[in-house]
């Protein structure tokens, strides 16, 4: 179901200022669309040439917000194609003066348009739609699909790093990354139970732990 569209949305928007960019390709098909090149001058945007770490799927912005706190000398995108959601994470971000996050509105698959390639030693995937049936198979954000576009966006020792609630959907991953040529490490099949030190816990993550659901995580990267 579609989320109705926020009140006064339009004015939320811009009053987060450069915080925000918005994708706006009118070309629905991906692979013509990321041909010609628009990419975004990071330096410029963030004042700074400091590395740069992605988050896709943000949501309200927890984690991006607590990630780049604990972190000010990295800088961090946070791509989240719902506006309803990211003017949330943008205000969050203004009202905590965290002056090293910035937000994507659109969807991952016209990253590589505005991103040059090789540029992230990161990417966060956090509680991921899942998409469980399997014709939205290739909907999933560790889909080949999608892993062939954080290859090209992250550095040669670039790892992404997941978190679910969903074992299935965690299962499927771990099938992914092996068969686009990742390998994984640092595997974790009860998070909060497990001696990982670290983890930024989300509303959500805190919702399904409390009810007693394991918090599936694991690290891959370029073999």
């Amino acid at each position: 179901m579609r989320m109705r569209r926020k009140k006064n949305l339009d004015k939320r928007l811009e009053s987060c200022g450069n915080l925000i960019f918005s994708i706006e390709s009118e070309d629905k098909n991906f692979n013509t669309a990321i041909e010609e090149k628009e990419y975004i001058d990071l330096e410029k945007w963030f004042g700074n040439s400091n590395p740069v770490r992605l988050e896709v799927g943000c949501g309200k912005g927890q984690f991006a917000a607590e990630i780049a706190k604990r972190n000010p000398d990295i800088n961090y995108i946070a791509v989240e194609k719902c506006a309803n959601v990211v003017v949330i994470a943008a205000e969050r971000a203004i009202e905590e003066n965290i002056p090293n996050l910035r937000f994507i509105k659109g969807s991952a698959e016209y990253l590589p348009k505005y991103l040059p390639d090789g540029i992230f030693d990161r990417v966060y995937l956090n509680f991921s739609c899942p998409f469980p049936k399997k014709k939205y198979a290739n909907h999933r954000l560790t889909n080949r699909k999608f892993l062939a576009i954080f290859d090209r966006l992250m550095t040669t020792d670039g790892e992404i790093h997941q978190k679910t609630d969903n074992m299935h959907f965690f299962e499927y991953s771990i099938q992914e990354f092996s068969e686009y040529g990742m390998a994984i490490k640092n595997v974790s099949l009860d998070l909060h139970n497990s001696d990982f030190e670290g983890n930024i816990v989300t509303e959500y993550e805190k919702r399904f732990s409390d009810l007693g659901q394991p918090i599936y995580r694991l690290e891959a990267y370029k073999k």
